[in-house]
């Protein structure tokens, strides 16, 4: 495809070898960030608060200075060139490495400080966790702000992306790329309706696999990782009646039915509190839920970062009581 008019694009060369950085300033690598990652004019310059004709002219000078033209309008859709689509993953580190540089303080006071913090989680953990964590941010940070973020899909590439300050996510699901931590430990229990008839004082193996079952699973990206184990240990999956968004409607879901469910015991042990639910011991040896906390490897340093860690990790402990 021909380049625009007024940008002269030469095609016998298309390395990124010798350039002048002295042409190219921060601005314009936070333009080319956004261009890559929106394929839209508009939507580029509406993250960057800039004009179409503005960020239109920051593509226009990232073209020269690239000898590319890094974005093809196909159709409808903008395109990355190969060279574009090189640049995206190592753009994007670049930022962030010097963000995180930049943004570093010698000390973070709490009692002082106002920032935002996005934390990345599923409702399970936002549940059983973030009240606890949320009354001493509160006392000790009144300026603080944490926002919660679904973990719905691929959770890991907005921890690689340095969109959320924390992920927490099951151990097996944590990208390896980044620092992480143990956080806590659950274990699973079977759920049911108080009223179910169908279950007894205990539950057999057989009588777990006959019954319908409700489950969770958390967005179309990620497996369902129970009902792997299962069919991986006993050739086949658990009956399924309901499948629920989230973790936290599961219980509701139970009432009034011949229904059980696998839960997580601390989230099992809340909702048994507050709704006529039995909570039994799972008749099959399951595997431990470990749930970690990540950050970006760039933000290792950040003392904000190191004091809300903190918070988190005396928030934790508690959960790990297996009685009830």
């Amino acid at each position: 495809m021909a380049a625009k008019p007024g940008i002269r694009i030469d095609h016998r060369r298309r390395t990124v070898g010798n350039m002048d950085l002295h042409r190219l300033d921060l601005n314009l690598l936070v333009a080319l960030d956004a261009l890559l990652a929106e394929r839209s004019i508009t939507r580029a310059g509406a993250r960057l608060h800039l004009s179409p004709s503005a960020t239109s002219g920051a593509l226009a000078r990232l073209r020269v200075y690239f000898n590319d033209e890094l974005l093809r309008q196909v159709g409808r859709k903008m395109v990355p060139t190969p060279l574009g689509d090189s640049l995206q993953a190592s753009v994007r580190d670049c930022l962030l490495h010097v963000q995180a540089t930049v943004e570093i303080r010698p000390q973070f006071d709490p009692a002082v400080a106002t920032r935002n913090f996005a934390l990345m989680m599923s409702d399970y953990v936002a549940t059983v966790l973030m009240p606890r964590v949320l009354q001493r941010v509160q006392a000790e940070a009144p300026g603080v702000t944490l926002e919660l973020l679904a973990n719905a899909n691929a959770p890991w590439a907005a921890l690689d992306r340095g969109d959320i300050d924390f992920l927490i996510i099951p151990q097996n699901f944590a990208l390896g790329a980044h620092p992480s931590e143990t956080l806590f430990e659950d274990e699973f229990v079977c759920v049911c309706w108080a009223g179910n008839t169908s279950v007894g004082e205990t539950l057999t193996r057989e009588g777990f696999l006959a019954l319908s079952h409700v489950i969770a699973r958390i967005g179309t990206e990620r497996p369902p990782t129970i009902d792997a184990w299962f069919f991986e240990k006993f050739g086949h999956a658990r009956r399924v009646g309901a499948v629920s968004m989230n973790f936290t409607s599961v219980p509701q879901l139970l009432l009034g039915t011949n229904m059980i469910a696998l839960m997580h015991r601390q989230l099992a042990r809340l909702y048994a509190g507050q709704l006529p639910l039995r909570i039994l011991p799972s008749p099959f040896a399951m595997p431990r839920l470990v749930e970690v906390v990540q950050w970006h490897k760039y933000r290792d340093q950040d003392p904000g970062r190191i004091w809300l860690h903190e918070v988190l990790r005396s928030a934790a402990p508690v959960l790990g009581a297996s009685t009830g």
